[in-house]
């Protein structure tokens, strides 16, 4: 084989690896001992001759004993063709022993072993709260979580007609990733949007993902439903995307329910919405990756009641035995019951966003987290275009969301919805591009300058938006029109202090010089780019 093929070949043989990274599957064989680093995914599959007639809401799982004598009971799922799962991760190195359970003879008392190994540098775990700073997302190995996501409705219809792998997804991924973003709200299934849809959309169906006839969770299709089962290769498909995801540390805020997107529901508490539902939470707890979301939008649409959501918070509470963070998107809902959620989602398009989340951040002792603010930046294709369309006006949206002290999402017209571009930089010159390199400048921000520590300190606004923390550092954001901010608070009399300047725009930051006697400070890139002023304390001043 000559040398510049064997290498493209190796080449590819990696990449395809890197996007085929999937759970580690074992086949079940009695008094076996499995191995799986901390926070990483296990399946063991059992097969069995004998079949059941309801196999989906069927008593399947495991009892896990550590050495130390904590248990845990996971749920075990059917899997199609005779095959049942449990999957299983921990938070808890050393070894697990387990004991089956089921319906089945056939699927009860198997036993075995998992010994779970240090955790690989890079898996911090899953997302949690810590009561100490209990508005702000934590890993649980203590690394601070600057949650910074990304919507894509229709992720899971990606590369789901493709066997053999994911490597649409896997490009699309690498692009959130690497531009700062840690976390894609997704549905579970969504079918198609009510909106009128944009002609040029027609030029390239290889964009469209909307109403898809041969994808459905259940039996048949979404224009003739089979609500009599569930489809295992569907979920089977999403496994694939979760698992790429979880490989590449990004959360899956997964929406098991959205009311509008034309989806063709069973009737609610109906055998089959259980059974769907249950599903759902017993397949994809293992996930150290995973977030519940109840549903898109959860008292809109004339469907759910809140006596529907709540029920199904409590549903899944009790079917997840592995306590992943819980919201429903719905503010009116967060507000009515905070007690019921994890953290608090909300919707808001106000022209005064920063003031509307600065009232949220200091009424709820928990995250909140603004899931959409009405920008939606432009793309090839006009989608839905929300209140805001232009890239550096829906940047300053999210800052401002930021400086209120809540978390944010990012969308783009040209993967939100139906429509997706997954590899919109290498689509033609004609074709708007997003600006995701917005967003990697903010990330690098706020893991440089932890976004747990600071908080709005509005006294200290002046005509820009103030962050401060406990060690004296100041974040001032400024609007490119602002002629000069007052920084009264920052002269040397209060201490002596650095300061320097980052463009949102480019991430560039100016030299840190020493502050002076100067009152007001302008920015380098006045009436060219908002930019923000960071002020470090050096010396208290006694």
């Amino acid at each position: 084989m000559k040398p510049i093929l064997k290498l493209a070949l190796s080449t590819f043989l990696l990449v395809s690896l890197k996007f085929n990274a999937q759970i580690a599957q074992e086949n079940f064989k009695q008094n076996k001992t499995y191995s799986v680093p901390k926070w990483e995914v296990i399946d063991i599959n059992i097969t069995t001759k004998t079949q059941l007639k309801q196999p989906f809401t069927a008593e399947f799982g495991a009892v896990f004993t550590h050495e130390n004598g904590q248990k845990q009971q996971v749920p075990g799922f059917f899997n199609g063709n005779n095959e049942w799962v449990i999957r299983f991760s921990s938070s808890l190195e050393g070894e697990w022993s387990y004991i089956t359970f089921g319906d089945d003879k056939a699927l009860a008392n198997k036993k075995g072993k998992v010994f779970i190994t240090k955790n690989k540098a890079d898996n911090h775990g899953a997302i949690v709260i810590q009561k100490e700073k209990p508005q702000h997302f934590f890993y649980e190995d203590g690394t601070p979580y600057f949650l910074l996501a990304f919507e894509c409705d229709w992720l899971y219809a990606l590369d789901y007609h493709n066997d053999k792998g994911l490597p649409k997804s896997d490009h699309l991924l690498n692009l959130i990733q690497e531009n700062g973003f840690n976390q894609v709200v997704m549905n579970v299934f969504s079918y198609d949007v009510s909106w009128k849809k944009d002609p040029k959309l027609k030029l390239h169906p290889e964009h469209e993902f909307g109403a898809p006839q041969d994808i459905f969770p259940f039996l048949g299709n979404n224009k003739k439903p089979d609500f009599s089962a569930l489809n295992p290769e569907f979920f089977k498909k999403l496994d694939r995307t979760i698992s790429l995801m979880h490989d590449k540390r990004i959360a899956s805020h997964l929406m098991i329910y959205v009311w509008n997107k034309l989806v063709a529901w069973p009737d609610m508490n109906t055998e089959a919405d259980n059974m769907y539902f249950d599903y759902v939470i017993k397949r994809y707890q293992a996930f150290p990756n995973i977030v519940w979301d109840i549903s898109k939008e959860a008292l809109f649409y004339g469907r759910a009641d809140e006596k529907y959501i709540n029920d199904r918070i409590e549903r899944a509470r009790k079917a997840d035995q592995f306590h992943r963070l819980l919201s429903v998107h719905d503010f009116k809902f967060c507000t009515k019951y905070p007690e019921n959620v994890d953290f608090i989602s909300t919707q808001d398009w106000s022209d005064n966003i920063y003031n509307k989340m600065l009232e949220a951040k200091n009424k709820f002792k928990k995250p909140v987290f603004n899931i959409e603010h009405g920008g939606y930046e432009e793309s090839p294709y006009v989608v839905f275009t929300g209140d805001y369309v232009n890239a550096e006006h829906c940047l300053r949206r999210n800052y401002m969301c930021l400086f209120a002290g809540v978390y944010t999402t990012y969308y783009w017209q040209g993967a939100s919805w139906n429509a997706i571009i997954y590899n919109p930089f290498e689509q033609p010159a004609d074709f708007i591009k997003p600006h995701f390199d917005f967003f990697k400048h903010m990330q690098k921000l706020f893991t440089t300058v932890d976004f747990t520590k600071l908080k709005p300190t509005p006294n200290k606004n002046g005509s820009g938006y103030c962050l401060t923390d406990d060690d004296g550092t100041t974040l001032l954001y400024v609007n490119k029109e602002n002629f000069g901010i007052n920084t009264w608070h920052l002269k040397p009399e209060h201490g002596a202090r650095t300061l320097q300047w980052m463009n949102v725009i480019t991430g560039e930051f100016t030299p840190e010089e020493a502050v002076t006697g100067k009152e007001k400070q302008i920015s380098p890139w006045a009436n060219k780019a908002d930019a923000i002023l960071i002020s470090r304390l050096i010396t208290k001043k006694n």
